[in-house]
């Protein structure tokens, strides 16, 4: 298992292979297709791409005393094209479900970024790692909307590496 702190290393990425059980700590980023379309055509972030992360996940509204509702996360496949513009920004780690395209798979090792999964059917427990989450950009999409979270042990698995290896085929 490894523990990683945001922002992440160049060195961060060359410690994480497929199949490894990685906990994530510090802040992270929401974002699915709709944000993604409006992110690779932003010129100026409230945050730094570079060495940063985003979460596939379109959280449910947040009950009293949590600081989220239910966290899971959604299928990414439909970022892979989407995820090669952040990427040259220095997105360093994606976090979804599901398998990708091969195109994507040689763009993320090209961009010396991986893909990490999450467990799905557990967002209850996954909000539980979320410590603080805060909208900062797109409001007007709703659960779409690019949220900033704090994370604290957030679990997830390298679903591929920068070194060519595929949870999906080879585990």
């Amino acid at each position: 298992m490894i523990k990683l702190n945001t922002p992440i290393s160049n060195n961060d990425i060359k410690l994480l292979e497929a199949g490894e059980k990685v906990l994530l700590s510090g802040i992270i980023y929401t974002a699915r297709d709709q944000a993604h379309l409006r992110l690779i055509n932003e010129k100026e972030l409230p945050f730094k791409m570079k060495g940063s992360v985003i979460y596939y996940v379109g959280p449910t509204p947040k009950r009293d005393g949590f600081s989220i509702g239910s966290s899971g996360p959604t299928s990414s496949y439909r970022m892979d094209k989407l995820a090669v513009p952040l990427m040259e920004r220095g997105l360093k780690l994606m976090i979804g479900k599901g398998d990708r395209s091969e195109e994507f798979r040689k763009e993320m090792i090209k961009n010396n970024s991986c893909y990490l999964i999450a467990t799905g059917g557990i967002g209850a427990l996954l909000s539980s790692k979320i410590i603080s989450s805060e909208i900062i950009l797109y409001e007007d999409l709703g659960a779409e909307a690019v949220y900033k979270l704090e994370v604290k042990d957030f679990p997830c698995f390298v679903a591929y590496d920068i070194y060519g290896n595929n949870i999906f085929k080879d585990n």
